[in-house]
């Protein structure tokens, strides 16, 4: 099962709540130890704007040079 949850400050450290569902449907218990993948969920303040200063071309040329190889 796949589930997104946020990252909370928990003393000094960071901690997530893991679902009522997600517990009960992988039986999990207090003290059992469980593996994870973190997959961190994109951020489009991290991709817009990051070419700003960067790239010095207008949009419509940038779509141009894009265009260029497209089958027709």
């Amino acid at each position: 099962m796949t589930t997104e949850v946020t990252i909370k400050k928990w003393g000094n450290s960071l901690g997530i709540i893991l679902p009522k569902e997600l517990i009960k449907e992988q039986g999990l218990e207090e003290n059992k130890k469980v593996h994870i993948q973190i997959i961190k969920k994109a951020d489009l303040s991290d991709i817009f704007g990051s070419l700003k200063g960067k790239v010095r071309m207008s949009g419509q040329k940038m779509k141009d040079l894009s265009r260029k190889d497209w089958e027709r």
